[in-house]
Formats: structure tokens, sequence, C-alpha cells
């Protein structure tokens, strides 16, 4: 199978392409902007253009920038390939194409590859509907350098504690207070985010009440495990039928 990267040369990126090339799989070609950095296989294709990346890829695995996808879904159109994307900050439009362009081809969109936050977001959710009298406030730390917040996983956690409560998350999130902002509310969802060093991730889901709390906690060590959750989903994704779908649903859970 010749996987194709967007975003070859971030963080994750060039993880993929070491595991890949340590694993002597093929890698079709990969897109990025910038300088190169990492040396790619003789036979890999460099480009910026995304028609001639699916062109020469069965899976496209993308974890790059907002724009770079919406580059990648335009051209998907014209070329559907199966997609598996990991870019977060997504707006409604660029969200939009990505469901135009599941009606052509299998694409897997997660806010985070790994298998521990996919089990806190099956857990988030029980206990959200459960707990319904609790407060839910969500903290999540990352790496100095990380341009969007509240995290694209926070936000997801945050929509599966507001879905399982029957609440609109657009209603209910507070990501910020400060001054003389009153009492918290029932339905309240609080998301924060704290940028700093080179915290990979970590995300705390609180369920507050009079007498006890339960936090969830799932902390990231390592980017590799991002790296190694969207290669075990690309496998699967290359042979499903054109829709939408989830991590959950390459992991059956």
């Amino acid at each position: 199978m010749k996987y194709g990267i967007v975003g070859a040369t971030g963080r994750v990126g060039t993880l993929l392409v070491n595991i890949l090339k340590n694993e002597n799989e093929k890698i079709g070609a990969v897109m990025f902007e910038g300088e190169q950095t990492i040396e790619f296989p003789s036979e890999t294709i460099i480009t910026n253009d995304a028609k001639t990346l699916l062109e020469n890829s069965d899976v496209v695995i993308d974890f790059s920038a907002p724009i770079a996808t919406q580059k990648l879904l335009e051209a998907a159109l014209e070329n559907p390939t199966p997609l598996v994307i990991a870019t977060t900050g997504l707006n409604n439009h660029q969200k939009n194409l990505m469901i135009e362009a599941s009606k052509k081809m299998p694409i897997l969109y997660a806010t985070n590859m790994s298998l521990g936050v996919a089990i806190l977001n099956k857990l988030v959710a029980m206990v959200s509907e459960k707990l319904r009298d609790f407060d839910i406030e969500i903290v999540e730390q990352h790496h100095r350098y990380k341009v969007d917040a509240p995290s694209g996983t926070a936000l997801t956690l945050a929509e599966s504690c507001a879905k399982a409560r029957g609440l609109e998350l657009k209603d209910v999130m507070v990501t910020g207070r400060s001054g003389h902002v009153g009492a918290r509310t029932k339905d309240e969802i609080g998301v924060f985010a704290v940028r700093g060093g080179d915290v990979v991730g970590r995300h705390t889901v609180g369920f507050y009440n009079d007498g006890e709390f339960l936090e969830l906690n799932h902390t990231a060590t390592s980017r590799e495990t991002f790296a190694r959750g969207a290669l075990k989903v690309a496998k699967w994704i290359v042979n499903q039928n054109p829709g939408l779908y989830s991590i959950n649903d390459a992991l059956g859970i």
C-alpha cells in the first residue's frame, strides 16, 4: 500500500515518515510547505500539489493545518482517495467540505488518534449522563507551539459530555472567566487551555458536585502514539465504503 502524507515535515508527519521507512512500507507521495527538513525514500514523490499527492497514494494521512486540509479535500472531490484526517482547528466550511467529500470516498476524521482518548470519550459520555447534576470542567495542556485553543480533543470531549445530556455545546460552553462573572450556570461546560514547554498533550475532564468529584485524565507522553494510531486506522479505512468515520468505528468501540 502506498501512503501519502500531508504535513510530512511536521512533528507527527516526521514520525510517520520514519516509522514507515523503518518498517519498509511504501511512501507514495508527501506534501508540505516550507523547507525539506527530513530525507524521504528516493521513490517518494515530493509535491505541494494535492492532486499529485492523491494520484500517487492509496491512502492519505493528514496531520497539517486547516488550509492544507481544505486544499486536500477540494482536490479529493475530483480524485477520490481514502483519507485519514487528524488536523484540528477546522472551520465550519472545512468540516462541510469533508462531509461532501465523504460521499465519494471513505474519510476517517479524529481530533486525536490515540486509543486512550477514544476510550476516554466513551467514558466521559457515560459519566456525563449518569452524573447529571455534576458540574463539568475540562482542562487541556499542550506545548507552547500549539496554535489552536481549546484543542480539538478538548472540544470533542466537551461535545461528548454535552450530547450525553441532550445539550448543544455551543449553547453551554465557556472558554474563559474573568472579573465578576456571576455564579456558574447549571448546564455550563468549562473548557480551558494551558500552553507551555514541550507538553505533548494532557486532558482532564472533571465532574464536580457537593461533597465529591471525579476526574478522568489522559496524558500523551509521546507523539508516536498519534502516528501509530493514524497508521492503524489507515489500514482499516482503505477497505471501507464512502462515508465519514470516527476512530471509534475503526477500533470497534
